[in-house]
């Protein structure tokens, strides 16, 4: 994910940094037996393989404000031309490589302009995008994923959530989550798939109910 138009509060919640790093590591570990066939299977974020999704997460986690800006641009302000300069210079040789890059950011607390929720939201997500065309699966915790939730149905950064969201009443169904109006279409499921439906990954409206699933699935 890139920041596009605004990105929100830029107020910084310096403790959710090791929520950030817990999901890199578990990601990592999770990725450590996949073979270069599974390196190459299309990720939920459908410009990229999973190799290319994890390189995009190790460019997040080493470039800077002032680098980020000199980098969007260079490409002329168009955000896949800065990303795909940037997974270039990060992409490892071999896959090996590449998750061995991944491990080296894991602790990194470098990032581009933007509240920690929002580099919360990126390994979250981009997790989710790799691990389920993959078929496994993460347990997140859900203290990791409600500060996330709440910030994606509040508004706009990374991913368009709140536009996702608007109207329609969520609840999670194994933590504290809920947003919306209380007389909005409902869609009830768990909060990882919440967060996932928000940021526009429809495949994830699968795990969720209610009677506002289908507004939110043709939203994705």
């Amino acid at each position: 994910m890139s920041p596009r138009g605004r990105a929100g509060p830029t107020t910084v919640t310096t403790d959710l940094w090791p929520l950030v790093h817990a999901e890199r590591t578990a990601l990592a570990d999770d990725l450590a037996a996949c073979s270069d066939a599974d390196w190459r299977t299309p990720s939920l974020c459908t410009a990229w393989t999973v190799e290319e999704t994890v390189a995009h997460l190790v460019a997040g986690a080493s470039i800077g404000p002032l680098r980020w800006f000199r980098s969007v641009l260079g490409a002329r302000g168009s955000f896949d031309r800065h990303n795909a300069r940037r997974l270039a210079e990060y992409r490892g040789a071999t896959p090996v490589e590449t998750l061995s890059r991944f491990r080296a950011v894991v602790g990194s607390t470098t990032c581009p302009p933007g509240p920690v929720e929002m580099w919360l939201g990126e390994i979250v997500v981009h997790g989710g995008d790799v691990r389920r065309p993959l078929g496994l699966v993460r347990d997140v915790p859900v203290s990791t994923l409600t500060p996330l939730a709440t910030f994606f149905a509040k508004q706009n950064s990374t991913v368009r959530s709140r536009s996702l969201a608007e109207g329609l009443r969520l609840e999670a169904t194994d933590g504290p989550f809920a947003a919306g109006p209380d007389d909005g279409p409902r869609v009830s499921g768990p909060t990882l798939a919440l967060v996932m439906a928000m940021a526009g990954r429809a495949a994830f409206c699968d795990d969720l109910t209610g009677p506002g699933v289908a507004v939110l699935r043709s939203r994705c």
